[in-house]
């Protein structure tokens, strides 16, 4: 029974008025500190104690945290709840007096404590406030008998108030706690949502980390599918930048990264953990002496992305409450990864889509070599079959043929023909790019990948996803390059120049060649499994002089088209020039004759076709120059016979060769050509 306090004694009024004076402490002071200070100066004005300290309860550890006020040297410690005198005044909320002189073995820690520090007995009382159970008020006394010295109800009144000063300056320091965390928040939200790049913002939003938690170690590793491992995105080390690099690698099971990764859950390893797993990073950061480690999972709706990767000196660093700051930092860093990663898909794809726009608008301003296929001869018909065959599945066609017989446009034909009509043909002509920039437009190219790579480059390879690759002239395709290519249609991937990422594509090729491939094969100059892995179905243009049928159909076709372009009216062709054209043997085939029809219609100034028919010689030199202006003078003999010798009107030679009056006099002039030559 606690006996009741008699204000009547000179000491007893000392006693009170230091109590008020301690209430006024309470208030006015809010650190735990400066406010322990002052405790232990009006304590010893009011009792006869030689030392006292304060035991809180550490619901994290379940310990009796000790607080030593002025005058102890041990500094703070940690005692268990169940082996503690203060665990026990905590848990039961009674008063406990413990002396030297008793036998209570139960607490030999405690009795340990007051003999180091020559104290023969001490008090506990329970702090305790209507909102929660604190912990206990320690004091010591040299003396042996305590009890008799103190008066417990004026202590339990200082308890009480110590109790209320405690918990308000706790309450405070979580307030300040939790705005410097919700600071932190904001500074981590503000820096995301000012830029999209998170490698240069990372240390920044590091440093804003360290502001609340320890930490001099910290890193961001993303999920890599292609290697299945993580590999180190952003890093920000102050004070050792050689540690490590971006693009380090971190496998996923000997890792502790990883295994976060894989387990999805925080991880706190000390330093002896950390040393289990043998890995390089680790080793470095044990090196600089790091003692514990915390890798956070980085999760959006998706799923996991990588980690956020803390370390420091201190071990008791990342607390619970840190843990929980962490994550809630982890959270908004993995929405940034994955706005990230989404924009950098958007941008893809936009660069995608104006990569196709400025080829399309190229093709489109580009001078095609016909819009549809002019003749109807039995090779050009075996031709259309075979395209018809082969374009409904995705085989690769290899095109053969001499140069100009049209091998592009059946390529263009089979892929309006086949099922992947709606998406893009993409050409390439393999002899047409140098060979060092070859590999960089058919592959595409990161940015700084070689000298001049200034921006990253979409190849042809994703321009045709999903759609059709034709490359021209596949046979001058460098021997280096060739395994690649080779690659592509077997595995439908390939990587960029600069890039380790593996980009998968759905792509049908159809390329073209006048050369002979088997010969060049055997002459080591085209690999023997690129050719057969081409060579799956081969059509073979014919050339223009095996269809001599279609030659009138095609010379009408060209004569229209170009007559539009430079809004000519062109009605005829003389029978001659028909003739010339069906009987010449047109080595540069569709292509050649389609230039020579230009020409003509340019030097066209009526209504009929003028051909320099001159040209149409395999040795246009001085050698046969004498044989070309015979052919010329006999075709305006013949055309002066066939018109009565009339040069001027609508059916005069002039209107039939093509050319004005005063052109053909200045011909038949240069020629020597007389009224008897063309009248006999």
């Amino acid at each position: 029974m606690v006996p009741d306090i008699h204000v009547g004694s000179n000491s007893e009024l000392r006693r009170y008025e230091a109590l008020l004076q301690m209430a006024d402490l309470m208030v006015h002071h809010q650190d735990l500190e400066e406010l322990f200070q002052k405790l232990e100066e009006r304590l010893r004005e009011l009792t006869l104690f030689d030392a006292a300290c304060v035991l809180l309860h550490d619901p994290s550890k379940n310990v009796m945290s000790l607080h030593a006020l002025p005058g102890d040297s041990d500094g703070p410690a940690e005692l268990a709840v169940e082996d503690s005198a203060a665990g026990w005044v905590w848990k039961n909320q009674q008063p406990l007096a413990i002396s030297l002189s008793a036998q209570q073995p139960e607490f030999p820690r405690c009795l340990e404590i007051l003999r180091r520090k020559g104290l023969q007995s001490c008090l506990l009382l329970p702090l305790t406030t209507a909102q929660r159970r604190l912990g206990a008020l320690g004091l010591g006394s040299s003396k042996v008998a305590v009890s008799s010295e103190m008066d417990l109800r004026l202590l339990q009144r200082v308890a009480e108030m110590v109790a209320l000063a405690v918990e308000n300056s706790l309450t405070r320091t979580a307030l300040q706690q939790e705005k410097e965390r919700l600071q932190v928040l904001l500074e981590v939200n503000a820096a995301l949502l000012s830029s999209l790049d998170l490698q240069d913002l990372f240390p920044a939003i590091s440093g804003f980390i360290r502001n609340a938690v320890k930490q001099e170690f910290a890193s961001i590793s993303l999920y890599d599918d292609a290697s299945q491992t993580l590999r180190v995105y952003a890093l920000d080390y102050p004070a050792h930048s050689e540690l490590m690099s971006p693009g380090a690698i971190l496998p996923l099971r000997e890792s502790g990264p990883g295994m976060a990764f894989l387990e999805r859950e925080t991880k706190i390893m000390n330093r002896e953990k950390l040393a289990e797993f043998h890995h390089v990073c680790t080793d470095q950061l044990l090196a600089h002496g790091v003692q514990v480690g915390c890798c956070i999972p980085l999760i959006t709706r998706k799923g996991a992305v990588g980690v956020l990767n803390l370390a420091s000196r201190d071990p008791n660093a990342f607390q619970p409450q840190d843990v929980s700051l962490l994550k809630q930092v982890a959270a908004q860093v993995a929405i940034a990864v994955d706005n990230n990663r989404a924009y950098g898909e958007i941008a893809h794809l936009k660069d995608k889509l104006t990569e196709e726009k400025r080829y399309l608008q190229g093709e489109i301003r580009s001078a095609l070599n016909f819009e549809e296929i002019i003749g109807e001869s039995p090779a050009l018909e075996r031709v259309l079959e075979k395209a018809r065959v082969a374009a409904p599945s995705d085989a690769t066609v290899l095109v053969l043929g001499e140069t100009g017989t049209g091998k592009e446009l059946i390529a263009r034909a089979i892929h309006r023909m086949s099922t992947r009509k709606d998406a893009s043909f993409i050409k390439l002509n393999c002899a047409a790019i140098p060979t060092g920039l070859l590999e960089s437009e058919l592959f595409g190219h990161e940015k700084g990948a070689f000298t001049g790579a200034v921006s990253h480059k979409i190849g042809r390879l994703e321009l045709a996803d999903k759609g059709t690759l034709f490359l021209d002239e596949v046979g001058d395709i460098p021997l280096e390059l060739q395994p690649k290519l080779l690659r592509v249609l077997q595995d439908q991937e390939f990587e960029r120049l600069g890039s380790t990422r593996t980009i998968k594509v759905n792509i049908r090729l159809v390329a073209a060649t006048n050369r002979d491939l088997p010969k060049s094969v055997a002459e080591r100059e085209f690999r023997s499994d690129l050719y057969y892995r081409i060579n799956v179905f081969p059509i073979r243009m014919p050339a223009l002089r095996e269809r001599q049928g279609d030659i009138p159909l095609l010379v009408r076709y060209f004569v229209q088209k170009f007559a539009r372009r430079m809004n000519k009216q062109i009605e005829s062709i003389p029978t001659e020039t028909m003739h010339a054209f069906e009987n010449w043997e047109w080595p540069g085939n569709v292509r050649e004759l389609e230039n020579f029809i230009e020409r003509s219609v340019i030097l066209s100034s009526g209504q009929v076709l003028n051909v320099p028919l001159a040209e149409l010689s395999p040795y246009p030199d001085s050698s046969h120059e004498g044989t070309l202006q015979n052919m010329e003078r006999e075709h305006i003999v013949r055309v002066l016979r066939e018109t009565g010798g009339v040069i001027a009107g609508w059916g005069g030679a002039a209107a039939r060769l093509g050319v004005k009056r005063t052109t053909l006099q200045s011909m038949i002039l240069r020629m020597g050509i007389s009224r008897e030559d063309y009248e006999n």
